[in-house]
């Protein structure tokens, strides 16, 4: 009879541990950078990331802030923000959903100020990590253009920005902005393609390559068990990285391209439509509470950066309503909030 009554709770005690084991992996795994520039996957519990075939830099593309828009309810300049401390600079942003509560579906829908873009549908929607609007990078060449990267997990993408086929495969990648480059005419520079005109210069942007995840859309439900990191280096390369039970993915490009190193301050993250200003809609009684961890070289805790027309970089949305923040400071300072409706 003893026997029969410690067994059950050996094996909770094996399954807490193997939890711990492969929770600490996954930390791991945002923290290891990859060898190069390039596509990479990872399996618990090796630390070595793989050098995987790329999948082609997607058509995917965010919409910018648009502040006729800005009533909607997170997202698009309405979203905490991360605010690194006086005279520091972030190297990387860790997302995480700790409480995932009534979550049962998520539809992707247009918003008619950003011309109902986007890929819409079920379980279509991004991770993003957004850093702010940087404008002395070294990238700008004296133009006096703003640098932005985004660090984004999609969970479908164009093939192409000239076809609208879908890939119907969820992947992670980054998207680097030159906004408003140059004097009106000069062309984009190496690295990127011509993004539309802006006043006086042109949007310069890219993708890079992107690394496979799952061959479908990754249902909405597993949104508790997904983390999205971004990393910037500078004089080396940047990281999107998601991991997701034992596996681990990652894309790299230069930091040369934004400088976006030199310049992190803010970081912004959290879960919204799928590309071109779209929303992320969640079913009623949906609680999400979402974790951002930044690493700046000390112990401080960033600021919470509230709602308002000026922060946040993403033009996506969602349609949950966040209530209050709370910054902390320690080995692992994060800022934390809960959005529900």
């Amino acid at each position: 009879m003893g026997f029969l009554s410690v067994t059950p709770l050996l094996q909770a005690q094996a399954g807490d541990a193997d939890s711990e084991a492969l929770g600490a992996w996954q930390a791991t795994m945002h923290q290891m950078s990859a060898p190069e520039e390039g596509c990479f996957h990872a399996s618990y519990p090796s630390t070595m990331w793989e050098r995987v075939t790329c999948a082609p830099a997607p058509g995917w593309r965010s919409a910018l802030p648009k502040a006729p828009n800005r009533a909607q309810i997170v997202g698009n300049g309405s979203d905490y923000v991360a605010q690194a401390p006086s005279g520091r600079l972030f190297s990387s942003a860790k997302g995480t959903f700790p409480k995932v509560t009534g979550v049962t579906s998520e539809k992707s829908v247009g918003v008619p100020a950003f011309g109902d873009g986007g890929i819409l549908g079920k379980n279509e929607y991004t991770l993003q990590v957004n850093t702010n609007f940087y404008s002395g990078s070294a990238a700008c060449k004296g133009s006096g253009c703003s640098a932005w990267q985004q660090y984004v997990m999609s969970t479908n993408t164009p093939v192409s920005l000239t076809s609208s086929k879908l890939t119907d495969e969820t992947e992670v990648f980054i998207e680097y902005w030159l906004i408003n480059y140059g004097n009106g005419s000069e062309s984009c520079p190496s690295g990127f393609i011509d993004g539309g005109q802006d006043d006086p210069g042109i949007d310069c942007v890219q993708n890079t390559a992107a690394t496979l995840i799952a061959k479908g859309q990754l249902p909405i439900t597993d949104l508790s068990g997904l983390t999205l990191s971004g990393s910037a280096t500078s004089g080396g390369t940047d990281a999107a990285t998601v991991t997701f039970g034992g596996d681990a993915y990652t894309a790299t490009v230069r930091d040369s391209y934004t400088d976006i190193a030199s310049g992190w301050t803010q970081a912004e993250f959290n879960v919204f439509g799928n590309a071109g200003g779209s929303r992320a809609d969640f079913n009623s009684g949906s609680s999400v509470t979402v974790s951002v961890a930044v690493t700046d070289g000390s112990s401080s805790a960033p600021t919470c950066i509230p709602p308002s027309d000026r922060e946040g970089t993403t033009g996506e949305t969602n349609n949950l309503t966040a209530g209050s923040c709370k910054a902390t400071s320690g080995t692992s300072p994060s800022i934390q909030f809960t959005e529900s409706n």
